[in-house]
């Protein structure tokens, strides 16, 4: 049925589950609106006068201020308002507010207490866990891509891996300088140790940047029957050596089999590409209850996408376990934003095409709705682009938006599976299981064979219900017992992110 949605009684625009027609008569909240113009679902209308210079609220915050008269029954949208964005912002840590969080947090934690749901998984020599058991190959430089996916195909035809077989291809790994060739590194490093993959060849060609003896001292310790090196240059025939050496390694992964274990131990990450208008209501929310109950069983959720956190980054910061987490948040946010300045572009260049014509008007917009993905968790860290996490509760990680880059930098971190919002479709897939959550229902049936979760259902249904819908789904993919739909397709890639000169 077509309705308003208003997200906080605060709120002086409410959104559209429409569409509407010029001339509509709508009655909401006792109020009967005129709409003066054509309303498409998602998109927002003003549920009051609002003046030039007066800012728009959505979520309970600004998204942004009217450039004219904004008449009750209007569509609201970048056409009549811009964001209040700018490169410098000011930041608060309110212990008490902080507190309560932490507080909302414990009682969550108690309700699960004895109660933790199990997975099915391997459990990996060092004590970590992996919901997948898969051979992956892994270039330490772009010049060996083709020779890995030689490799790649054959061991698909040949060693009959249940879980799959893949390379991880990328253009980097030479001719590169300071950070970029060091994060580089990290993310091949966080591959290489990622325990979906049961075993790993560590390709390399002899002569680039990233050494093979440099890439092993930074890899430190590892299993040596199922990490393997081959350097191509040191070999007559390096297709004959790499099909013997992945050989060897299926062997060993032929053994291991799925154990019970508590769903304490997932790591998951949350990530949203193709937003539109009900991103923030339905999908984004869904996956914030998630995230607080995965983190109140004891487990961890890692948020990136630190440019799509712009207007919206206090929320975040009201929820910082302490003063140093508060501190980091803030140092990774102006990071990111003296990253924009430094090239000279400003902070606020968002919203894509795509998230305008779904209903979002700013970046303020659509950060709001971003973060809805980290619920009401408290954050328990923050970490740096290609950093293990290893803590318990929501984790921030540093990462760009890019949908490849920031599933890439979750991927490496460790998680074992991501949760991807989308408004408008996309069949992109990480190096780990990557569930795409609709936010409405005509996406989740147009596109069946990219969706695997339909989250509009929030907007007719209980949101408890399909929170634990959600939830059981996730126990059945993390033991194996369904695959998502890009694991499905062989849809699954990475690319890595880079700031400065290439050679």
């Amino acid at each position: 049925m077509e309705k308003l949605i208003r997200i906080t009684p605060l709120d002086n625009v409410a959104v559209a589950v429409g569409p509407f027609f010029k001339g509509d008569i709508v009655s909401f909240d006792g109020v009967t609106y005129t709409l003066l113009s054509d309303l498409p679902a998602g998109h927002k209308m003003a549920l009051s006068d609002i003046k030039a210079g007066e800012k728009v609220i959505k979520y309970g915050y600004p998204i942004g201020e009217a450039t004219v008269d904004i008449h009750a029954g209007s569509h609201v949208h970048s056409f009549n308002i811009r964001t209040l964005l700018s490169e410098e912002a000011g930041y608060s840590y309110d212990e008490a507010k902080a507190a309560e969080y932490i507080m909302e947090a414990k009682e969550r934690e108690q309700r699960w207490q004895g109660k933790v749901p199990t997975i099915m998984a391997y459990e990996r020599a060092n004590g970590d866990i992996g919901i997948r058991n898969e051979l992956w190959i892994v270039p330490t430089v772009g010049c060996v891509n083709r020779i890995g996916e030689r490799l790649c195909t054959w061991a698909r035809e040949n060693l009959g891996m249940k879980d799959g077989v893949h390379v991880w291809t990328h253009p980097f790994g030479c001719s590169q300088l300071g950070d970029d060739h060091e994060n580089t590194r990290k993310i091949l490093a966080g591959l290489v140790h990622h325990p979906n993959a049961g075993g790993v060849l560590v390709l390399s060609l002899g002569c680039e940047n990233n050494t093979p003896e440099s890439f092993r001292e930074l890899l430190g310790q590892v299993d040596e029957e199922r990490v393997r090196f081959l350097t191509c240059q040191k070999v007559e025939d390096e297709f004959e050596e790499g099909c013997r050496l992945l050989s060897q390694i299926a062997d060993v992964m032929k053994h291991d089999v799925r154990t019970s274990v508590s769903m304490s131990h997932l790591r998951v990450g949350f990530k949203c590409g193709g937003s539109d208008g009900f991103s923030g209501i339905t999908a984004n929310p869904l996956v914030g209850r998630f995230c607080d109950e995965l983190t109140a069983m004891g487990g961890t959720a890692v948020l990136t996408e630190v440019p799509e956190m712009f207007g919206a980054e206090q929320v975040l910061m009201d929820r910082a376990a302490d003063r140093k987490v508060f501190e980091e948040i803030v140092a990774m946010v102006n990071g990111f934003k003296h990253y924009f300045t430094s090239h000279g572009q400003v902070v606020y260049e968002n919203p894509s095409p795509g998230n305008k014509a779904g209903g979002i008007s700013t970046l303020e917009d659509k950060s709001l709705g971003c973060v809805q993905k980290g619920g009401r968790s408290v954050v328990t860290a923050v970490a740096g682009y290609g950093d293990k996490i290893d803590k318990p509760g929501l984790t921030l990680l540093t990462g760009p938006g890019n949908d490849i880059v920031s599933t890439t930098v979750q991927s490496a971190s460790g998680v074992h599976l991501i949760l991807f919002t989308t408004g408008r479709g996309t069949p992109l897939g990480a190096p780990v299981p990557t569930v795409k959550i609709a936010t409405n229902s005509a996406l989740a049936k147009n596109k069946s064979g990219w969706i695997d979760f339909d989250a509009g259902r929030l907007l007719d249904g209980d949101a408890a219900s399909l929170t634990n819908d959600l939830l059981q789904y996730i126990v059945k993919l993390a033991s194996g017992e369904v695959r998502t739909k890009n694991e499905v397709n062989g849809y699954a890639e990475i690319s890595i992110f880079k700031d400065g000169v290439v050679l």
